[in-house]
């Protein structure tokens, strides 16, 4: 209310210092025609004087009936002054004796008389209405009697009457804007109320009281009748509420399939991870059936040894610590198996990746499809603390390690060709990263084959010989432990699997060595 009223009061006093500036100015202008009118007054009365008499203006003098005529004019023009001279600029009349030859006053008249140029001239300073104005207003005119030269007039007036009297005036005009504009302010503040704060009050109170998936409140009546901008602008707020609950609604039904779907799509994934590590387990579990037959062989024959009556003691004691060498050799292996072979728990730990390659290669060492190939380790990295799940970690290791293996097993290895089969495992840092870098000297692949080998279920092997989910297995693993895996490849030469994986920020304090 009080920006409102403001704004009206603002804009009445403009209005008002307009029509003042107006009133000044239409004022000032009626005072100098009121001068022509008592110049022009003057002028005829001293030709009619020059007519009776016979004789030029300077010859005449100004009798009593002048004198009276001109102190009567001059109140009624708003002029309290007056100067005459003659064609010679000599002093005929002043209306105030006191005035001096060089006064102004007759040096205006002198100038008027001599040029025969009419001339006005504002001086002084005053307060007018709303700020200073020019406080005095002279007029000089030569004065003609049929087109004859008989002399000049001055005469001098203050404007300080025109601006009290306007000053006076603004008193009862402000009280008058002040009531124009309490009656304003209520009956725009009833008028506003009724069209626009209320509308739009219930507009913000709808707004605040929705929420999804609950009715709509309604504006009541008066909105739904309303048509104006307002009642138009409330009933599209209404439509698009609705809307809203209802594409909400949609909405949360397509986030619970897509919610559904994902859930779907990583108990899939889960399932692959467990199927392709199952898959693993049961190829490693060919082998270790034929590096446990060995040890058993040995021991029972150890055991058949001791059934000899002839054995010594020392020979007895001799033939048990091999057989518990044998049958330790037996459970580690197994213990390795089961212990890859146990499901993962999922959840993120501080995991050694040096730890995890040793192990690994620990495992598959003693596999058949090692056989001939020389695996070297290289652990140039001195942060090898990861966050992920040790069991997954592995699973990428034994993965990727598996794939050189049968790599190799594609190689030439005759006496002609001179190749060796080889496996290099380095780490390095990069970065706040640790980059864990499986190269074999395998036969490679072909450029244009590079960027498949992480999809699923593309494979160069023979069918029966592998499922083509190893590497992919890889790939989602290792991206979701926020790192990268990427494949180099040179045909003839050998093929290197690069894995990048963030490192905590923790020193190793040492790290594995496994040349």
């Amino acid at each position: 209310m009080a920006e409102l009223m403001f704004l009206i009061v603002a804009a009445m006093l403009l209005i008002d210092l307009v029509i003042v500036k107006f009133a000044e100015r239409d004022l000032v202008n009626a005072r100098l025609d009121a001068g022509q009118l008592f110049i022009h007054a003057v002028e005829q009365y001293l030709g009619q004087m020059v007519q009776v008499k016979g004789a030029g203006f300077s010859n005449v003098e100004l009798d009593s009936q002048l004198k009276r005529g001109i102190d009567r004019m001059l109140p009624a023009s708003g002029f309290s002054q007056v100067v005459l001279v003659d064609r010679e600029g000599k002093k005929l009349f002043s209306s105030d004796p006191a005035l001096g030859f060089e006064h102004n006053g007759f040096r205006t008249a002198r100038e008027a008389a001599a040029t025969g140029v009419t001339a006005t001239q504002f001086s002084g300073t005053t307060w007018g209405v709303v700020w200073l104005a020019k406080s005095d207003l002279t007029i000089s005119a030569p004065l003609l009697t049929e087109g004859r030269m008989i002399g000049g007039i001055t005469i001098m007036g203050s404007l300080e009457p025109i601006y009290h009297n306007l000053r006076s005036s603004q008193g009862l005009t402000l009280l008058y804007i002040l009531l124009d504009s309490l009656i304003l302010v209520m009956v725009g503040m009833i008028l506003l109320s009724r069209i626009v704060v209320n509308p739009i009050h219930k507009l913000l109170k709808m707004t605040e009281e929705y929420k999804g998936g609950e009715m709509v409140p309604t504006l009541g009546e008066a909105s739904e009748t309303s048509r104006n901008e307002i009642g138009e602008l409330s009933r599209a707020l209404s439509i698009m509420l609705r809307r809203l609950g209802e594409n909400k609604k949609e909405l949360q039904a397509h986030i619970a399939s897509l919610e559904k779907a994902n859930e779907e799509l990583q108990q899939a994934q889960d399932e692959i991870i467990k199927s392709e590590k199952l898959a693993s387990v049961g190829r490693l579990s060919a082998g270790i059936a034929h590096e446990i037959g060995n040890p058993i062989g040995i021991v029972l024959g150890y055991l058949d040894l001791l059934k000899s009556p002839d054995v010594g003691e020392d020979e007895r004691a001799d033939y048990l610590n091999r057989i518990e060498s044998e049958v330790t050799r037996v459970k580690r292996i197994i213990r390795q198996l089961l212990d890859f072979s146990r499901p993962s728990s999922g959840v993120p730990e501080q995991t050694r990746v040096h730890e995890r390659i040793v192990s690994t290669t620990n495992m598959l060492s003693p596999q058949p499809m090692m056989e001939g190939i020389e695996t070297e380790t290289r652990f140039l990295a001195q942060e090898d603390l990861v966050l992920a799940d040790p069991n997954h970690l592995q699973q990428v290791f034994v993965n990727i390690v598996m794939n050189a293996a049968d790599a190799l097993a594609q190689k030439d290895t005759s006496p002609e060709a001179g190749a060796e089969k080889k496996i290099v495992i380095k780490t390095l840092n990069t970065d706040q990263a640790i980059e864990i870098w499986f190269s074999d000297t395998g036969p490679g692949i072909q450029d244009k084959e590079v960027p498949r080998i992480f999809d699923p279920f593309y494979t160069t092997k023979e069918p029966g010989k592998g499922t083509g989910l190893g590497l992919s297995v890889c790939y989602r693993i290792v991206e979701g432990l926020g790192g990268m895996i990427r494949a180099e490849s040179t045909p003839g030469v050998g093929t290197s699997i690069i894995i990048t994986l963030p490192v905590m920020n923790q020193k190793t304090g040492g790290g594995l060595s496994g040349e």
